[in-house]
């Protein structure tokens, strides 16, 4: 009978059970399990996370708007404000005016 032997990364959580990573490549039954903590890995800073990030997207083909795209987007949300605003402003100048004297129709 040969013995399998395989090491898989997870998380021990505060309730004692395990989270592995991935599914061992072994087949069903009882294991031993012997645990090691793993130092935590400097995390890289807000710039290389970014770099990251657009190489992974460019490794995908993934293209960003383009500046028309942007400026569209920009002036139609520009123009919604300000139609928004002219709705306050009617409002506002309506209740700037006296009410009429009561008994006028």
């Amino acid at each position: 009978m040969s013995t399998s032997q395989v090491v898989v990364t997870g998380t021990l959580k505060p309730d004692g059970t395990l989270e592995l990573d991935e599914k061992p490549n072994l087949p069903p039954g009882r294991v031993q399990v012997m645990l090691q903590a793993v130092p935590e890995q400097a995390r890289d800073g807000w710039w290389e996370t970014l770099q990251q990030i657009w190489k992974d997207q460019e490794a995908r083909g993934y293209k960003g708007r383009t500046l028309e795209e942007m400026q569209a987007d920009e002036a139609a949300q520009r123009a919604e404000d300000e139609e928004y605003e002219e709705r306050w402003r009617q409002i506002h100048a309506q209740t700037m005016n006296p009410l009429p004297p009561k008994g006028t129709p």
